[in-house]
């Protein structure tokens, strides 16, 4: 038998207090229903189901065993966040079959179980596993180190990962861990450079929600997706299961946009890396290289902390991860078997793997059309810094903006979908022009692979009042092309800057990946103000950023693999998922980016102080195009009150003008001006312009008012100012405010995104296309929303498809085509007059009242219409009609030309819509 690490063992007193307590857990359900899971020769595993009273809450519990009566290790499973430990009943099975005694359970607040979920808080999970050692060293089958004490290892993925490190930094007891995908530090983890991770925070408190658990959807127990029913005994807090404290932490950052200190050690005292230097057992950890929740970094800080400690350790970056799916479940499994067959079973010949395996793209099968993946391995851990080589890159010092509220935001990853993008290669990251600048170096001589995290230092400056700036840095592979462009793995680094006003110094750790770039390549490094994933400053300001240094590339010469291999990206992946993702950003890209934000913004103009929207000789060329335009000289004025709406054939130019008039993208020529002041990204005057995007992300498990209001809290202005009453009655939600977002109808989320433009009451509301997706009654219910808003003297621009719809809501027409402009004018004037008229009627009408209507003199015909009375003059003026359909108390609301929008915006166009 081969030496075992020395344990550090508890005194006997200690001991007969743990055997007390496990001799006290009372069976509480399901006394013991055994069933068998196996036949022929390979032996019958049978489970026994237990709700076992933990103090506070009762716990699920599952233990499995097989063959015989004979001494066996035992290994706890832990599922991911989310789920259950039915997400782990299949590895329990096999490892039972292979001679060990395995106890799965549920964890507080989860599956069956009671309590509050603790994020794995020591005085409640932790203890709850130790009391489950307790148990185990009760059980006559499991093998024993002495009095209490069984041989036991723990293993489990995410959450279920935290937890086996966790256990054996608390309870000297534990002999091995396998932690998978999981993290070190919580905080860095979720907060990571002081930057607020939020749309992963958002749905670890969603999927806390009071009216569903979901559970794990793999079988290694990754986070799950689906709902499912409460657990019993479950106690529910005003953000879920979550303990109050973590529910008042998430809402507090949530508003601030960033974290505070006690936020951060709130989520260090419940981290493995708070109990790091008493990690002392041999520890195989495997991490997931599609991650953006616990990416490579926080797989490579436990493995340098337990190593420090004296025990055995091997690395495994393993293909897939939380953004990619659990794609080598199997081989995974293999190797956690065969490092418990070594450390718990003693077996010396056990095959543990090398103290560190990558694994990559080794072509594709073709007999199934799928990608193979090869191992690379290592003697040693190289660590992120292993062997760096050097990149000069090019670029100027460039100045951008940060949006204010940080929107549009860039497109990194997405929760759950990083890898999905990842596979889909060029095309779908997002970098807005403007908001972000860029440095490159030569195309590469030979390929290098990129093995760790690569690094520079910037130098940086900021106009932000505090003198800070929120930056996300990443690395593209860039074809020979320079334009086909991949980011390995989707990840992104954010870095928060202080005290930037005069210049700082930062060094910017970009995402630890494993990647191939090849020949002839380049490397592009992009520091933009914005993600989609974190939260980025709300006020508008100016960011000036140039690269110190050269990107230092890790090169980990001493891993080695069979084949050259593919790069990352041709992993195959579902691409649906990408496209979705995209698409729900409502966002597409429209060129590469400009050079930055120009100097010499131009004065304000006083003379326009009060006109909403005047634009004048607005160009915008196609990227790489000298004569192709997507917007010509382009000039028209909108005054305070109209709801204007902006018409064009696909094509037209209609989307890019909203992007120069947000600031999201810089003109060729011309300007736009907002009350008199030059529009540029970031500029000031952009407060006063709310814009719908489609997609708004809300908190589907906080009401709409609390969306709202965490919305505006977010801003740092006054809650006075928000004038959320008054936007509310626009929005027309009614008693629908009180409820979680998430049982909504998509009319009723369009109405809460437009709500939220109108926080603040902008004196100029851009929406477009606000009516996709919606049926006929909520359109109309939309539609009814922009009149309101208007009609307090503010301006309204909506590009929309819906003729009909422009014809009734608006008062003021564009019409564009080809990029240029064929019309400008009011509705009336563009549809022209003609001899027939549409009388629009606020109720119904007898037939009665349609014949003396017929009788009037000057009227050639009257016929009923849907609208209303289609009424035709013979001599009769128009003005002569009303006045006498009010005579007659003819419930009009309102009289037109009867000739459509769609037949006059078709003449204008020529028919190419």
């Amino acid at each position: 038998m081969k030496p075992r690490l020395p344990k550090l063992r508890l005194p006997r007193r200690r001991r007969t207090r743990l055997l007390a307590g496990a001799a006290a857990l009372a069976v509480v359900a399901g006394a013991g229903t055994w069933t068998a899971a196996a036949s022929g020769e390979t032996p019958a595993v049978h489970r026994q189901d237990r709700m076992v009273e933990m103090p506070g809450a009762a716990v699920d519990t599952s233990y499995f065993t097989a063959g015989g009566g004979r001494k066996r290790p035992a290994v706890l499973l832990g599922h991911g966040f989310g789920g259950s430990k039915d997400d782990v009943r299949a590895q329990a099975e096999r490892l039972a079959r292979d001679g060990y005694a395995v106890l799965t359970w549920s964890a507080r607040g989860f599956g069956r179980s009671g309590g509050q979920i603790g994020l794995n808080d020591p005085e409640h999970e932790v203890k709850d596993v130790s009391r489950l050692v307790d148990w185990l060293a009760q059980q006559p089958e499991v093998r024993l180190d002495g009095d209490g004490d069984p041989r036991v290892g723990v293993a489990g993925a995410s959450y279920g990962g935290a937890i086996s490190l966790l256990a054996a930094g608390y309870d000297r007891r534990v002999d091995a861990i396998a932690p998978q995908i999981t993290y070190w530090n919580l905080a860095d983890s979720l907060f990571p450079q002081g930057v607020f991770k939020k749309l992963w925070a958002g749905l670890f408190f969603t999927t806390g929600s009071t009216d569903g658990i979901r559970p794990g959807a793999s079988a290694a127990g990754g986070d799950g997706a689906a709902a499912a029913p409460a657990p019993s005994g479950a106690t529910a807090t005003a953000c879920g299961r979550f303990q109050p404290e973590l529910c008042a932490m998430y809402e507090r950052v949530a508003v601030a946009g960033k974290p505070d200190a006690e936020a951060r050690a709130l989520l260090e005292r419940r981290s493995p890396s708070a109990v790091g230097d008493r990690i002392k057992v041999p520890t195989l950890i495997v991490q997931g290289q599609d991650d953006s929740l616990f990416p490579l970094d926080q797989a490579d800080a436990m493995a340098k902390a337990i190593a420090a400690n004296g025990a055995p350790v091997s690395v495994d970056w393993a293909a897939g991860g939380h953004d990619g799916g659990v794609r080598e479940a199997g081989r995974v499994e293999d190797r956690v078997a065969a490092w418990f067959d070594r450390y718990l079973k003693d077996e010396r010949g056990a095959d543990t793997g090398s103290a560190f395996r990558v694994s990559r793209s080794g072509g594709i099968d073709s007999t199934d059309g799928e990608v193979r993946l090869r191992g690379a391995s290592g003697e040693r851990y190289p660590g992120l810094a292993s062997a760096p080589r050097e990149f000069a890159l090019s670029g100027r010092e460039q100045s951008f903006a940060n949006p204010a509220g940080g929107a549009p935001p860039a497109l990194s990853s997405l929760p759950g979908l990083g890898g999905q993008l990842a596979a889909v290669g060029a095309g779908l990251s997002l970098d807005f022009p403007g908001q972000n600048a860029r440095f490159e170096s030569e195309p590469l001589t030979e390929e290098v692979r990129v093995t760790g995290a690569p690094t520079v230092t910037l130098n940086v400056r900021s106009t932000a009042a505090d003198g800070s700036a929120v930056l996300f840095g990443k690395v593209y592979d860039v074809g020979p092309d320079g334009r086909q462009q991949v980011l390995p793995s989707q990840l992104v680094a954010p870095v928060r800057v202080e005290n930037a006003q005069q210049g700082a110094t930062v060094e910017l750790r970009l995402p630890a990946v494993d990647h191939a770039v090849e020949a002839g390549h380049r490397l592009r490094l992009v520091v933009a103000a914005t993600d989609l994933g974190y939260a980025s400053a709300a006020a508008p300001a100016t960011y000036t950023v140039a690269v110190r240094d050269a990107l230092a590339v890790p090169v980990a010469d001493g891993v080695r693999t069979a084949s050259a291999g593919l790069p990352a990206w041709t992993w195959e992946l579902p691409l649906g998922a990408a496209l979705l993702a995209a698409a729900l950003l409502g966002i597409r890209r429209t060129g590469r980016e400009s050079a930055g934000v120009r100097a010499g913004v131009p004065q304000p103009d006083p003379a326009l102080a009060d006109v909403p929207l005047e634009i004048t000789g607005l160009t915008k060329r196609y990227a790489r195009a000298q004569d192709r335009y997507a917007v010509r000289d382009l000039s028209f004025r909108v005054e305070k009150g109209q709801v204007l709406g902006l018409l064009g054939p696909n094509g037209a130019g209609k989307t890019t003008t909203l992007r120069m008039l947000m600031g999201l993208i810089s003109p060729d020529a011309g300007e736009i001006r907002v009350f008199g002041h030059a529009v540029r990204a970031g500029a000031p005057v952009l407060s006063r312009v709310g814009a719908f995007v489609e997609g708004a992300g809300f908190l589907p498990h906080l009401t709409g008012r609390a969306n709202l209001e965490l919305y505006w809290r977010a801003t740092g202005r006054p809650a006075e100012d928000a004038h959320l009453a008054e936007a509310l009655e626009i929005a027309g939600l009614g008693d629908a405010l009180e409820r979680a977002v998430r049982t909504y109808s998509q009319g009723m989320r369009q109405r809460l995104a437009i709500a939220q433009a109108m926080l603040g009451m902008p004196d100029l509301l851009i929406l477009d296309e606000p009516t996709n997706g919606l049926d006929p009654p909520q359109i109309r219910e939309m539609r009814d929303v922009m009149i309101r808003y208007a009609a307090g003297g503010r301006t309204v621009i909506v590009s929309s498809h819906l003729l009909s719809e422009v014809e009734q809501s608006c008062t003021h027409l564009v019409v564009m085509d080809r990029g240029r402009l064929v019309r400008a004018g009011e509705v009336a004037e563009i549809t022209g007059g003609g001899d027939t008229l549409l009388v629009a009627l606020a109720g119904p009408v007898d037939e009665g009242t349609v014949a003396k209507v017929a009788a009037l003199e000057g009227v050639g015909a009257v016929t009923a219409a849907d609208d209303g009375l289609l009424v035709r003059l013979d001599g009769a003026t128009a003005a002569g009609l009303i006045a006498e359909l009010v005579r007659l108390e003819v419930p009009v609301s309102a009289v037109g030309p009867h000739r459509r929008l769609e037949d006059a915006f078709l003449t204008l166009i020529g028919g190419a819509a």
